[in-house]
């Protein structure tokens, strides 16, 4: 099995209109939760005609074909196991999740950029323990000075995080959408009913 295909999967919500399949490591576990692992129905179909995951549930709906009809899946489970990655990437998307998309110096949420903690100007480097999520009005308090000048403080020291600590803090953002058959492979952080 080529790893691109094992790995990919589909980020663009546009792809994803109609009946998306969230896709399960061999472990039973989402490859991610943010964004959750989900393929359009297409590659679904076409994996699993291939035999290299087997279909956990299924939707109402069927698509056919001259000789043959299947239910379309809606959840798959990749029959070879795909070791996570333990190198997590240094993007700005992964940098806000590392921050709980909150803004490190007021907790504010939304509007969020980027801000060096010890100021490029100063010397200060881009990497994970030097950049902080910052909403637009502390970016601009702070400008190029440093936490004390600006008489900002940061909520947590800025440092890399593990891949399975950027894994949970997915959990803690479910996405808009979510198929009832998928809640029994979804953990996410929110209160139990009684």
């Amino acid at each position: 099995m080529d790893g691109d295909f094992r790995t990919e999967f589909v980020r663009e919500p546009q792809n994803l209109k109609q009946h998306p399949a969230l896709v399960l490591n061999a472990d039973y576990r989402p490859l991610s939760y943010y964004p959750l692992s989900l393929w359009p129905w297409q590659e679904a179909v076409k994996a699993a005609y291939l035999d290299r995951v087997d279909i956990v549930a299924e939707y109402d709906h069927v698509v056919r074909s001259p000789t043959t009809q299947i239910r379309v899946p809606s959840v798959v489970v990749l029959k070879e196991f795909v070791k996570p990655q333990k190198r997590v990437a240094f993007t700005r998307f992964n940098l806000f999740l590392r921050d709980e998309f909150c803004c490190q110096y007021c907790g504010s949420r939304g509007d969020l950029t980027f801000d060096h903690v010890v100021p490029r100007a100063a010397g200060g480097v881009t990497s994970w323990e030097n950049v902080v999520a910052a909403c637009s009005r502390c970016n601009l308090k702070k400008g190029s000075k440093s936490l004390r000048q600006s008489g900002l403080s940061l909520r947590k020291p800025p440092r890399q995080p593990g891949a399975e600590e950027l894994r949970n803090a997915g959990r803690k953002f479910p996405p808009n959408f979510l198929h009832e058959s998928w809640m029994d492979f979804l953990y996410w952080d929110t209160e139990l009913d009684a």
